[in-house]
């Protein structure tokens, strides 16, 4: 049986975005926050600011994260048999501070064309319009893909800090969460954030993107993990989920997967981050 109601299902096909959606209780969501805090702790090269990118392939809980029923039952309301995950990206906003993500749409540069595929946006703290909570242009992914100018601004989160122009601020929605709550956003819909201004940490964990079983990669190569009972195409490059933290071996698949991500990201850009 489907985890979203019809209205639900329709709101998305509708407005491009659905929240919010209650994924984990406050004491699990309280549990992740501190496995991720404490992976940080011990492994900072590893999950510094600019190496945030497919961290699920480092650390089992994330992994599970990627894989709890309640997120895949959503997602199969909206994509049609998910077979797998193509990235995560772990958004950390630190205290005060100027960093932002410029309006864009998740797709431009992910190397994939068609549109059957979501986002899930997990939150491991409050995520408010005080402290940058991701905010979204209703419909606007009806109007297809929009061209983007690449920025590469030191405060904007963004890879190649991708914006779209002309973004009708008035009609953006602050998608509130509290911990343990997610939000579902279309590849296609235009979404940015503001900064952090308050005192404490937001953090929320993307899982970009779920996609469909007849979905195939237009470029580059992508390592994945399977999400569900259908066979992944053999298109892309299929990894296992990690049984323990941060392992060499699950060092060097990271490494693979973000080598091969980056070349996707960075497709006829003048310049590349390290991001």
């Amino acid at each position: 049986m489907p985890a979203l109601t019809d209205a639900q299902v329709a709101h998305y096909r509708t407005e491009g975005w659905l929240a919010p959606i209650d994924v984990l209780t406050e004491a699990e969501a309280a549990e992740a926050l501190a496995a991720l805090e404490g992976a940080e702790a011990r492994f900072p090269e590893d999950l510094h600011a600019g190496h945030r990118n497919n961290a699920h392939l480092v650390l089992p809980f994330l992994a599970d994260l990627a894989v709890h029923d309640r997120i895949l039952d959503c997602v199969a309301s909206v994509v049609d048999r998910p077979t797998a995950l193509l990235n995560s990206v772990l958004f950390v906003k630190e205290p005060d501070s100027a960093g932002y993500v410029s309006w864009h749409q998740d797709s431009t540069y992910m190397g994939i064309d068609t549109d059957d595929m979501v986002t899930a946006w997990v939150a491991l703290t409050a995520s408010t319009p005080e402290n940058g909570c991701v905010a979204m242009v209703p419909g606007s992914h009806r109007e297809g893909i929009h061209p983007h100018e690449d920025h590469f601004g030191p405060d904007n989160i963004l890879t190649r800090g991708q914006e779209v122009a002309g973004v009708d601020l008035d009609a953006a929605v602050d998608v509130v969460l509290s911990p343990g709550q997610m939000s579902l956003h279309h590849p296609w819909l235009v979404h940015g954030s503001r900064p952090n201004r308050t005192d404490g940490r937001r953090i929320g964990v993307a899982f970009q993107a779920y996609v469909g079983a007849d979905l195939r990669p237009a470029r580059g190569e992508h390592h994945v993990i399977a999400v569900g009972d259908h066979p992944v195409d053999l298109a892309f490059t299929l990894v296992p989920r990690p049984v323990a933290e941060m392992t060499d071996e699950r060092r060097r698949i990271r490494a693979a997967a973000n080598a091969a991500l980056s070349d996707v990201l960075y497709h006829g850009a003048a310049e590349r981050r390290d991001y």
